[in-house]
This record gives structure tokens, C-alpha cells and sequence, in this order.
């Protein structure tokens, strides 16, 4: 196949082309051969080379990490138990992460319960209030769990269009399928694999219900070689991003209890 200039897999891969100098630099990246005037010319190949690397970057792996990746990918296809635990302590350093965050959402839900409580019973006062959050962010109170689903008060709060969607044809649609959400710029991008008619029906129910959404910019919905891609942007793109991380988990968990009833239900062969 034809080998490409330095212009041309940068347009093909959708960077610049310093950022392919840097990853040359970097050892990430190496030039095929040189034209008669001395100019790189890159594989194919090196495409889907670029295409891995950034996707490493976005999981946060380390340029040294991505590396041996490479190395150990251009080697015969295969991997082995070191690169299984690179992907082990880039997943520990996210939960910890996570965690993090999870625990601190636990307890501004808690917070934002008991503010509303006094509110609505009238309460208004900053009586001893302080305290009590002390007291619970220490972990020495139980707290109130929120009133409702945290991502259903995210969407009914903002007045997110996604909020009327029913969900049952989603879910269907979702089946057995994982989606890869990633942070972009100013938004995320969701990409779903698969181009089946049931899947492109769902996806193409948000893009309209999504249209009329005043919560945030209407997301782009693209047909891509892998998928469906959705990019949405600014300040609430966050809540499109966690809709589709939901829509995954309770796809995995109809999965689950499918499977269970399948397990009960089955008739016992022994007499």
C-alpha cells in the first residue's frame, strides 16, 4: 500500500503535526522510510498506531506505559502478564480515584438532604448545622441517603430532555454491549459499537428528544467504521456522558437477573 507523508497521516489521524513529531521524539511513533528528498514516510499502519496511543492517553496511561504496549504488541500480536499488570495498576489508580469522588458525592447528597429537609419544614436557620456536617463528613453520624436516584435528580434538576426518555427500548438496544465514554476538550464523546438497525432506532430517539434539550448543546451523532459516536459539549455535557454509563450498568444488571431467573427456573435433570 502506498506509504503517507507526514501531512497525510496527520489528516488521517485527526492530529497535528507536531503532535506526531513529539511521539516520534517520544519513541511512539516511527517513520517507514524517506522520500528521495529526505521527508518521513509513515506504514498504514501507523494510523492505527495513533489511534491506540491516544486512546492509551485518555485510559491515563503514561507515554512510558504506551511504550511497551507498543513494544509488546509489535512483537508477534500477543501480550503478556506484564502489560496484564500495567492495565491491573492503571485500573487500582482509577478506583482510587473513584472512590474519592464517590465518597464525597455520598456525602454532599447528605448535606444537600438535610438542607432541603429544613427547608421544607421550615427551618432555615444555620443552627448547629455546621456541626452535624463535621460530625457526618468524619463518620461518626449516619446521614439521610438522597430523596431520589442521583442521576434522575441531575436530569429532572437541570430540565435535561433526557429526563422523558423511556428507557426499556434503550436497554434492549444496549444489550451486551460496552460503551466508550471519554472526556473531550470541552464535553465527552460516547461511542457505541455496532451499527444494527435496533441499535442506530435507539440512538436516533435521543439525537430528536435531545434536539429540543435546553440543558445543554445539542449533541453531534455521527456513523462512524466502529459505531454510533455522540459528542456533546459544554458545561452539562457531563450529565449526557453519565446517562449512557447508567444505561451500560442497568443494561449489565437485567443481564445478571436474566440470568439468575434462567438458573432457578431451569428444570433439574437428576431424579
Amino acid at each position: 500500500m502506498k506509504q503517507l507523508t507526514i501531512g497525510e497521516l496527520a489528516k488521517l489521524a485527526g492530529v497535528s503535526r507536531s503532535m506526531l513529531r513529539f511521539y516520534e521524539e517520544q519513541g511512539l511513533l516511527k517513520p517507514a522510510a524517506r522520500s528521495a528528498a529526505g521527508y518521513r514516510l509513515y506504514a498504514p499502519s501507523a494510523a492505527r498506531t495513533l489511534l491506540f496511543i491516544q486512546r492509551a492517553q485518555r485510559l491515563g496511561f503514561s507515554l512510558a506505559d504506551i511504550q511497551v504496549l507498543l513494544e509488546r504488541l509489535g512483537r508477534d500480536g500477543r501480550f503478556d502478564q506484564s502489560v496484564v499488570r500495567l492495565a491491573e495498576e492503571r485500573y487500582l489508580a482509577i478506583e482510587r480515584q473513584l472512590t474519592d469522588l464517590l465518597v464525597l458525592r455520598h456525602e454532599m447528597a447528605a448535606f444537600l438532604s438535610d438542607l432541603s429537609s429544613r427547608v421544607e419544614a421550615g427551618d432555615g436557620s444555620g443552627r448547629d448545622l455546621y456541626e452535624q456536617l463535621i460530625r457526618r463528613v468524619c463518620g461518626h453520624e449516619p446521614g439521610a441517603t438522597p430523596p431520589r436516584e442521583a442521576l434522575a435528580w441531575l436530569l429532572e434538576r437541570t430540565g435535561c430532555a433526557l429526563a422523558s426518555l423511556d428507557r426499556d427500548e434503550l436497554l434492549d438496544a444496549l444489550a451486551g454491549r460496552h460503551v466508550h465514554v471519554w472526556r473531550d476538550d470541552d464535553g465527552y464523546k460516547v461511542l457505541i459499537p455496532g451499527h444494527d438497525a435496533r441499535l442506530e432506532a435507539a440512538l436516533g430517539a435521543i439525537a430528536r428528544v435531545e434536539a429540543d434539550c435546553h440543558a445543554h448543546r445539542t449533541p453531534r451523532l455521527e456513523r462512524t467504521d466502529e459505531g454510533f459516536l455522540f459528542s456533546a459539549e459544554g458545561d452539562k455535557a457531563f450529565l449526557f456522558a453519565q446517562f449512557f454509563l447508567e444505561l451500560e450498568a442497568a443494561s449489565g444488571r437485567d443481564a445478571h437477573a436474566d440470568r439468575n431467573r434462567t438458573e432457578v427456573s431451569a428444570p433439574d435433570d437428576n431424579p
